[in-house]
């Protein structure tokens, strides 16, 4: 069997930024044992599995399946792994059967996924995906303060939240805190892993406030850390962004965002409330490897 993979550098402009993700054009459903080896293998935060419906070709088709996996389980939305299929997707050139077929033709596809229905359209040099609004409620911090001291040490906390639907607990530091002390944490994966072993939580976001006024503007700056899903820290985060969205649209009262995540490799997001209550994410993606998994 010969698989197409692609690796692409999510939500940023340049090789080597943003978030990676591996994506593969399967042309029929395997087992799922295979989706988990190939995820292994590939050892990225995110490898994800586009397939055709309909026996419509991939440059044609408007319509198609998507499942995400980590190194070590199937998760249920991934931001930058959808951005980084649209890309494959929109700009690459593959053979499925001869003659080449160059670039899909639609202005829109649309993604069947474990959260539903996710469309993806390019715009400009970005492509824009339209996500569910996952916005947190208060959580108390005494619950939760052990995994907190393990996170962000003894910096101020303003509020810490929790997304049920995205198993994410979000914890906003104190505007008086610098951007340096967000970009210094390093939390031990094995010691939240001894910490939290409940399953309520599954993944950390740390969060606070931007300098919109600056150049080029962030609204607010966050990490994000899943050492339950084998990532010990996720580069750029499309998912921790449907719940940090609904919460800093409340904060700073505008729908319309420009995050940046601060991870050592880093990246943009552009992020819009739409009024139907769904969330409109926009990044760009690079696509930096191209060839054949033989299996």
């Amino acid at each position: 069997m010969e698989i197409s993979i692609f690796t692409v550098d999510a939500f940023t402009n340049l090789p080597f930024k943003g978030n990676p993700a591996a994506v593969c054009l399967i042309e029929n459903e395997l087992q799922d044992e295979l989706y988990q080896s190939i995820a292994a293998e590939m050892n990225l935060s995110e490898t994800a599995f586009i397939t055709r419906r309909n026996s419509m070709d991939f440059s044609s088709g408007a319509r198609f399946g998507l499942r995400w996996f980590t190194p070590k389980s199937e998760v249920p939305l991934c931001g930058h792994a959808t951005l980084a299929s649209a890309a494959v997707l929109f700009y690459i050139k593959v053979r499925n059967t001869p003659p080449y077929m160059i670039n899909n033709v639609n202005p829109v596809v649309v993604f069947e996924t474990l959260s539903g229905e996710l469309n993806v359209r390019q715009h400009g040099e970005s492509l824009i995906m339209d996500f569910p609004l996952n916005k947190p409620k208060p959580q108390d911090q005494h619950e939760v303060k052990d995994l907190l001291k393990a996170i962000v040490g003894d910096l101020t906390i303003q509020d810490v939240c929790y997304s049920e639907t995205t198993k994410k607990l979000m914890v906003c530091l104190a505007d008086t805190c610098d951007r340096s002390k967000l970009t210094s944490l390093k939390p031990e994966p094995d010691a939240l892993l001894r910490i939290e072993s409940t399953g309520k939580i599954k993944g950390v976001i740390v969060t606070m406030k931007g300098a919109p006024t600056a150049h080029p503007g962030y609204d607010f700056y966050s990490r994000y850390f899943a050492p339950w899903f084998g990532i010990p820290e996720d580069p750029v985060t499309g998912s921790a962004h449907t719940v940090l969205a609904g919460y800093w649209s409340e904060k700073l009262g505008k729908k319309k965002m420009l995050a940046y995540q601060c991870s050592s490799r880093g990246g943009e997001l552009e992020l819009e409330l739409r009024d139907d209550g769904r969330l409109d994410i926009s990044g760009r993606a690079q696509i930096i490897l191209q060839g054949t998994l033989k299996i």
